[in-house]
């Protein structure tokens, strides 16, 4: 960040700030997102020793979280935000406190709400880019970061959230739905509406509800084609999965494109930016590209969740890993919960559904191919309990919250696409998390399996393990106990 920016400042667990300016440095190359807080934030770190007692969702208790031991804050104002010890430290409403007690069954702020509501909820409304590990609570911050600043007597858009699926969307409504229940505040969302009757049918109908969540194509005909999002009445706009929505192969172009709309309608408007992950690349555009932002960032090292054990299986050839399935990890499995089988394309996701359920295995699968309707069919299913094993691309790989998921297996190694196909693949460590994050929900255990078949399947899984310094153990593919003895260790058998 230029010199000529606000000064930085960094809080203490003693709500004591100090000034300092971060050194400028520029870097030519692959050296460039080598580091960024190398490159940002030298020498500005903080312990936050924040009391954290509640996570979502329910009952569960602080003592069942992992959390960060440290978390960086810069902030790049003047304002010395202190950390919240309770929700009525933040001057919220009595029906968002209510909500967040009754509904959301919250008792304090977990450590990632401590950290960022302040910033959020408190004038003079700054940017951020927030970044906290899966199941530590950030949908709780941008949800109350946009109930808290809406007026629920103006009939009109106020607030916009933007995620990059459909499931995402529903999930996000339900959040919304749960803690605002006693605002008054209604909610539009682009799930509800596509659906093939809709997609090409008249224009939809003026907005008037103030808060909005949708997918940025959708959502960017909304307010270009139809005419029906009125956005000069936005005052705070989310971008949740915000890695993926402003990375160059994924969003970037849409979210930017939705940002300069709402700014040329003329109001000041709070932009939020929050992932599990960021890559340096994206990391480096985000702190670049939105002015005067404040930044909370998690260490890479404790970003891996202590609590998912993570295995390695590797398999003789392709037909052995469905051998793996059925004959080892299943029948070690079918009493801790529900799977979630990852692959990377959606021919491997039908194949692998046919294959199991001509062999007697209750499950579904879930890709981009599939309709709205048998998407939201299949998340229901899963949801209910009604399935155990669910069958997925990476368009599940994010955000998805099931807490009785406690297994993860990545039938494929998750790899960034390239058009280059003699290339060497190259390990996509972001999704790599998001996926095992989908198991150990809020606190709970988990265990993720990586079968590996290929050298090259080896070369990205020992690039996974120096990335997060974390050693993946091995466990034979043919030991019949091996994995139900590695289950037990985990806690989960």
């Amino acid at each position: 960040m230029a010199e000529s920016e606000a000064v930085m400042k960094v809080e203490d667990t003693s709500a004591a700030s100090k000034a300092t300016e971060p050194t400028p440095s520029k870097k030519d190359g692959d050296a460039e997102t080598e580091n960024i807080e190398e490159l940002e934030m030298k020498g500005l770190k903080i312990v936050e020793n924040v009391d954290d007692i509640v996570d979502e969702p329910g009952h569960i208790k602080s003592e069942e979280l992992i959390e960060p031991e440290t978390i960086k804050k810069v902030v790049a104002d003047d304002t010395p935000y202190t950390s919240a010890k309770s929700f009525e430290d933040l001057n919220l409403s009595q029906e968002l406190l209510q909500g967040l007690y009754s509904e959301m069954k919250f008792e304090k702020p977990s450590k990632i709400q401590a950290a960022t509501l302040p910033m959020i909820v408190s004038p003079p409304y700054q940017n951020l880019i927030a970044q906290a590990h899966n199941g530590s609570g950030k949908t709780t911050c941008f949800v109350l970061g946009m109930l808290s600043r809406i007026d629920p007597q103006l009939k009109a858009p106020q607030a916009l959230c933007v995620c990059p699926t459909r499931e995402l969307v529903n999930q996000n409504e339900e959040v919304v739905t749960r803690m605002g229940r006693y605002t008054g505040i209604t909610t539009a969302s682009t799930a509800t509406v596509e659906t093939p009757s809709h997609l090409y049918s008249s224009r939809r109908e003026k907005i008037v509800d103030q808060l909005v969540i949708g997918t940025p194509g959708t959502l960017k005909r909304w307010i270009t084609k139809d005419k029906a999002l009125d956005t000069r009445n936005i005052k705070i706009l989310v971008f949740d999965e915000a890695d993926q929505m402003f990375d160059q192969d994924g969003f970037q172009d849409d979210s930017l494109r939705l940002w300069r709309d709402i700014n040329r309608s003329g109001k000041s408007c709070q932009v939020l930016l929050f992932s599990a992950t960021f890559s340096e690349k994206v990391k480096s555009f985000a702190m670049k590209t939105i002015p005067k932002a404040n930044y909370i960032f998690v260490e890479k090292e404790q970003l891996s969740l202590d609590v998912i054990r993570q295995y390695q299986i590797v398999c003789p050839d392709s037909r052995s890993k469905i051998d793996v399935l059925k004959n080892r990890i299943f029948p070690a499995a079918e009493k801790l919960g529900q799977s979630i089988i990852f692959v990377r394309t959606r021919g491997a996701a039908s194949e692998l559904h046919k294959c199991l359920e001509e062999d007697g295995h209750k499950c579904t699968s879930i890709q981009g191919g599939l309709t709205h309707e048998e998407r939201d069919r299949v998340i229901k299913e899963f949801r209910a309990g009604e399935t155990k094993i669910l069958i997925a691309t990476d368009v599940l790989a994010r955000g998805f919250d099931q807490a009785q998921v406690t297994l993860v297996v990545n039938y494929d190694i998750p790899v960034k696409n390239t058009s280059n196909r003699h290339a060497y693949a190259e390990p996509d460590y972001e999704t790599y998390l998001h996926r095992i994050g989908r198991s150990g929900r809020f606190g709970r255990k988990g265990a993720a399996f990586n079968l590996l078949v290929t050298q090259e399947d080896k070369r990205i899984m020992r690039s996974i393990e120096q990335h997060f310094n974390r050693n993946v153990p091995e466990v034979a593919w043919d030991n019949e106990e091996g994995i139900e003895h590695v289950l037990k260790d985990a806690g989960l058998a």
